[in-house]
Parts: C-alpha cells; sequence; structure tokens
C-alpha cells in the first residue's frame, strides 16, 4: 500500500493542531483555576534565548499552511502575529484548520518532485517536494508543537503524553 504526500500531511496536521488546540483548552482552564494571567503563559520560554509560547502556537500554524500552500502550488495565507491570549491563539488554529480544509488531494499528490523555492529570515530556500515535507514541513510543525506542550507543562499545566498525541 502507498501512503499519498496528501494523506501524510493533511490528516496529520489536523490532528496535531486540534490536540493543540485541547492542550490550549486546559492551559486556558488551568489559569483561571490557579487565577494566573494568560500572559504569563503566552509568554513563557524554556530558555532565554528560546522564542515564547505564543510564537510556538503561531509558528506551528505558519508552517502547516505554509507546506500545504507551497506542495498545493496556491497562495499562502498570511496571518498577523498580534495573539495575546488563548482565545486569540485559538482563532488561528481554527483559521488554519479551515484552510487545511480546503485544499484536494490531487493537488497534493504527485508533488514529490516538485522544486519549491522562496525567501525566508534572510536567504533563499530550495526544497523538493517529498523531502520538503518529510524533512522540513511535518518535523518543523512537530517540534514547535512539542516546544508548545513543553512550555506549558513546564509551567505547572496538567498535560500528559495523551494530551499532545490525542485520539488515536
Amino acid at each position: 500500500m502507498t501512503i499519498s504526500m496528501y494523506q501524510t500531511l493533511i490528516p496529520t496536521s489536523l490532528h496535531n493542531l486540534q490536540n493543540l488546540s485541547a492542550i490550549l483548552k486546559k492551559a486556558e482552564v488551568h489559569a483561571e483555576a490557579k487565577k494566573i494571567d494568560q500572559s504569563v503563559f503566552l509568554n513563557a520560554r524554556l530558555f532565554p534565548d528560546m522564542l515564547p509560547f505564543v510564537r510556538q502556537v503561531q509558528i506551528a500554524c505558519d508552517t502547516a499552511k505554509a507546506g500545504v500552500a507551497r506542495l498545493a502550488e496556491i497562495e499562502l495565507p498570511k496571518f498577523e502575529d498580534v495573539e495575546k491570549t488563548f482565545s486569540e491563539l485559538q482563532t488561528r488554529i481554527e483559521k488554519t484548520i479551515e484552510f487545511l480544509k480546503t485544499v484536494q488531494p490531487n493537488q497534493i499528490d504527485g508533488k514529490e518532485e516538485l522544486k519549491i523555492s522562496y525567501h525566508q529570515h534572510g536567504r533563499d530556500r530550495n526544497y523538493v517536494g517529498l523531502p520538503y515535507l518529510l524533512n522540513y514541513t511535518l518535523p518543523n510543525i512537530f517540534f514547535h508543537i512539542t516546544t508548545a506542550y513543553a512550555i506549558l507543562r513546564h509551567n505547572g499545566v496538567e498535560i500528559g503524553k495523551k494530551d499532545y498525541l490525542g485520539n488515536s
């Protein structure tokens, strides 16, 4: 049996973004119960030179939508990085999920050899479809969701591996 690029990217991204959303809900409930201002969590970092929680969520969403848009060869939706609450982050996740659901299998499948080029962080990036999906996009999504999870767990939110993995 062969697995398609669409099946590798879209359902995996949707599943993980939905899990991230559930983790954010638990963090919001925790903050309310403990009377902790949300900004404490949103600005928390694992180490001073790492990006804060809010950026981890933003980048997880950005990576998912960019990966999908580049592989589908469609316009990449732009979201402003202005979220200051759990609710606003939830909206960003929802908008990302909505976008991913608009893409059809025939827009991504068969793009294993697609040349992907773009400029990011002051340098030109050049990839080929399948390695871009497997070696850049998915690991990047997982990295930022894992880091967001770790920041919340480190700050006392009662979440565990089951929350990260969700219902498989």
